[in-house]
């Protein structure tokens, strides 16, 4: 009888320490399932937060392109316009360099059709354009071109004196003039200026120093 209850207490006892190592062993899984779950859930959290961001990210965008668009729409015609104005601007000018700067206005009307050139590049070059014309004014200069008058055309000396004063005299240093803004049309200046011209051609060719620049300006009614 004893042998029997010994057997029976040692069956259970075997059988308590199964289930205690049964027991073990599903806590440790249960442990492990909730590290996973907890490591699950914020990796979730991550990728909401990740897709919020991108979402965020995504609008900035979409709002920034309707901005590019609507900043397009406004600064198109302006630039459009400042070409305009230049080119009313040259032709009502004193008529210096007239090839040179008509090609130019040209050149930025080309421009604005052309797709491979962006709107930042192309408002450079207006500016550019604008810059150019300032600089004229702040200067002096001689060149040769063509002179129209009447019937008559031949290549003279010009000298510019800023944007204000516009002279030519032939290659022969025979004859001079001078434009006349408010008539829009050239004068001829007497044999006794002929000389001044010529020192001006020099000092704007660095020929001469500029204190020797003595010349003649029209005054009110075309007169020099």
């Amino acid at each position: 009888m004893q042998v029997q209850t010994d057997v029976a207490a040692q069956k259970s006892q075997e059988n308590i320490d199964n289930l205690a190592d049964e027991t073990t062993e599903m806590l440790a899984e249960y442990r492990e399932v909730l590290r996973q779950t907890q490591s699950l859930r914020a990796y979730n959290d991550q990728l909401d937060n990740l897709v919020d961001s991108q979402k965020a990210e995504l609008d900035s965008i979409r709002q920034q392109l309707k901005n590019i668009e609507t900043t397009q729409r406004d600064i198109v015609p302006l630039m459009l316009k400042m070409i305009e104005v230049l080119e009313q601007f040259v032709l009502l000018d004193v008529p210096f360099l007239q090839e040179e700067r008509t090609n130019r206005i040209v050149a930025l009307k080309t421009m604005m059709g052309r797709a491979d050139v962006s709107l930042s590049e192309k408002y450079r070059r207006i500016m550019e354009a604008y810059q150019v014309e300032t600089q004229y004014g702040r200067t002096i200069e001689a060149y040769q071109a063509e002179l129209a008058q009447e019937d008559d055309e031949r290549t003279v000396d010009f000298l510019r004196i800023g944007r204000v004063s516009l002279y030519y005299l032939t290659l022969d240093g025979l004859q001079a003039g001078i434009w006349n803004q408010q008539k829009q049309q050239w004068q001829s200046l007497p044999s006794s200026q002929l000389q001044a011209i010529a020192d001006g051609l020099k000092v704007a060719r660095k020929q001469l120093p500029p204190d020797l620049l003595v010349l003649p300006v029209n005054k009110m009614g075309g007169e020099q």
